[in-house]
């Protein structure tokens, strides 16, 4: 009896901390998402006369963090680090910063994403908050229950959020202590973030593959290693190019001064500020019959790398979702199948490959595309993640091997 009201305590603890985190989180990604999108469309309108000041942009940035919180560059890495006990806490400044950076990043045309900043925001609140009122005794609890809140209030996917949480610290286990309190404030802050305005992106793919044909299946397994290798280019290439930039200009104004005129001057010309931003050009063209270039795919993807590589704030998954995208409709078009249902497949196969995640995507897809094509989703997200190769673009990502950690 004593066991079982010992257990009843702890659950309703967790549904009561799930709700406090979903409400807050959900309310901050409203609040962030929203700005975003009115800047990404007032920029979107004057990108002639904003991209020439990236560079004075990314100076900015780098000295509002070394001003307020140098550590807060670390981002993602110092929420992996806090969740593998490497550290003790994540630095309250960096809430601000990085909603404030990502802000001016995309304002004046940097390629980058927003679930980084939102997955940053709810961890850092949900770990501050869990530990001053002693909700969990388990770091990771909190983290995740944090960065599930964050992604579901932003993408309003809540299923894929929750599982994108657990499986992304350490890749190959899952830690079920905190599905609980994980999925209450997800979906507690897709109600939220919803409810004050936010907008879920979705599409009705009502098109599916004849799974008779084995022509389509072939085309699966095409597909599912072009995803998992571009995936696994884009996680090679980010954390190469990190590194390359800070030991071959080792003065981050310089960096971030420097390699953001050519920068620039590339947004600008290819296919006027295309490019800039998260990419919801990309998929809205990818999903509504617009036009898609068969290169779109590389050079969104080249530009997000350098544009986080020298310093300006962001995420990566918006980015790839539209980099999967635009690849789905090409080899669509080239092999006659379908173009709708390859870039839904592919929107959420090189997110999954990229992220070394395996079940987020498979839900994600199901979240927004609906459930008419979740088989093919479900072999070609399982083969890109194999293919893959355990990488992953982060960087501070563990790796469990026969369920232990690495």
């Amino acid at each position: 009896m004593e066991n079982f009201k010992k257990k009843s305590f702890t659950v309703l603890k967790y549904i009561a901390f799930g709700v406090v985190i979903g409400v807050l989180v959900g309310a901050i990604d409203t609040l962030f998402g929203r700005v975003l999108i009115a800047i990404t469309d007032f920029r979107t309108d004057y990108y002639l006369f904003l991209l020439p000041f990236l560079p004075l942009a990314g100076l900015l940035i780098t000295w509002m963090y070394n001003k307020f919180s140098a550590v807060s560059l670390k981002g993602m890495s110092l929420v992996f680090e806090t969740g593998q006990s490497k550290r003790n806490s994540i630095p309250l400044p960096l809430v601000p910063l990085v909603m404030i950076g990502t802000w001016i990043t995309h304002l004046f045309g940097g390629s980058a994403g927003r679930e980084g900043v939102a997955v940053q925001i709810g961890a850092t609140l949900s770990h501050r908050i869990g530990r001053k009122f002693h909700f969990s005794n388990n770091e990771r609890v909190l983290l995740i229950t944090g960065m599930s809140a964050g992604f579901g209030g932003l993408f309003q996917t809540p299923l894929g959020a929750v599982f994108f949480a657990l499986e992304v610290i350490v890749a190959g286990y899952l830690e079920y202590e905190a599905l609980l309190p994980a999925f209450i404030a997800s979906i507690v802050a897709c109600i939220t973030s919803h409810t004050l305005g936010l907008e879920k992106f979705s599409v009705n793919v009502t098109d599916t593959l004849d799974f008779t044909d084995y022509k389509v299946i072939i085309f699966l397994v095409i597909m599912g290693i072009a995803f998992g290798l571009v995936g696994r280019l884009f996680s090679y290439l980010l954390q190469k190019s990190k590194d390359f930039m800070k030991n071959k200009i080792k003065n981050p104004y310089v960096r971030i001064a420097v390699v953001s005129i050519p920068l620039a001057i590339i947004l600008i010309f290819f296919h006027n500020g295309r490019y800039s931003g998260l990419g919801t050009n990309l998929i809205s063209a990818s999903f509504s019959g617009g036009e898609v270039h068969y290169y779109d795919f590389i050079i969104k993807l080249l530009l997000t790398i350098v544009t986080l590589a020298i310093g300006f704030q962001g995420g990566e998954v918006t980015p790839l979702f539209s980099i999967g995208a635009t690849l789905g409709v090409v080899l669509g078009n080239l092999f006659g199948v379908s173009p709708i249902v390859c870039g839904a497949i592919g929107y959420v196969a090189v997110f999954g490959s990229a992220t070394n995640t395996l079940i987020a995507p498979i839900l994600l897809g199901v979240e927004v595309f609906g459930v008419a094509n979740v088989l093919p989703i479900a072999i070609v997200c399982i083969i890109a993640y194999i293919v893959n190769g355990n990488l992953s673009i982060y960087s501070s990502q563990q790796k469990a091997l026969f369920g232990f950690e690495e």
